[in-house]
């Protein structure tokens, strides 16, 4: 039974957006989307964002925070820098863009305010993640009751994917009847190629080995 109240939700066009933004069209009255430009490589992700948006009949808008991409390097805004293409031992992966889902839900948390919307979907996961830091349960909660304080609100971030692997948000996609929406119009991949991707980055990598798990379940049931 859905929620009579909104939903905000962050949204980039991926894998993981995608798969949230309709769990959240299934369990919310009205759901928004914003998507952010912040010097990324692979920008299309904007307009692959903005397509689905469109399809799924949602609200859709574009927030500038481009000062993250002059505040330090990293391979998703630096065309100079060469992408990990393993995480490093005892160091982050340099796709890793220090404070991004910390500015981004914050934002998106004012947003949400000036909407009077208190529900705020994200599609990090702790469970199929780079070592991110940005994508731990323990910061979400942190920073829930951090923009609460803030604002004195009493937001909600969900956080659907938290704890699913790849081959589980590929089986929740399939749930809410997106799987094929999922494997041919998103765009996860680091090099921004849509739907298979470049098949070489951490993005597309553990994209396509989620794949091939959750299809080899789903055969063997």
């Amino acid at each position: 039974m859905k929620e009579k109240e909104s939903a905000l939700v962050c949204f980039s066009g991926g894998q993981d957006s995608t798969t949230c933004l309709y769990w959240a069209i299934e369990n919310f009255a009205s759901v928004h989307t914003v998507c952010f430009s912040y010097g990324q490589k692979h920008s299309q992700e904007i307009e692959v964002a903005r397509a689905i948006a469109q399809k799924a009949n949602v609200s859709f808008e574009v927030l500038d925070v481009s000062l993250i991409s002059q505040l330090a390097d990293n391979s998703l805004t630096n065309p100079t820098i060469a992408m990990d293409e393993t995480k490093p031992e005892d160091s982050l992966p340099n796709t890793f863009v220090p404070g991004r889902n910390m500015v981004f839900l914050t934002f998106v948390a004012i947003m949400a305010r000036t909407k009077g919307i208190r529900n705020i979907v994200t599609g990090v996961s702790e469970t199929d993640f780079s070592g991110y830091p940005d994508c731990r349960d323990t910061f979400i909660r942190s920073l829930n009751v951090t923009l609460n304080l803030a604002m004195e609100e009493h937001f909600i971030l969900h956080t659907p994917l938290m704890w699913l692997d790849k081959s589980e948000v590929w089986e929740l996609s399939d749930q809410l009847g997106i799987f094929e929406l999922v494997q041919n119009e998103t765009l996860t991949c680091y090099n921004g190629i849509p739907a298979q991707g470049c098949g070489k980055c951490p993005a597309c990598e553990l994209r396509q080995s989620g794949l091939e798990s959750y299809l080899n379940k789903k055969t063997n049931i």
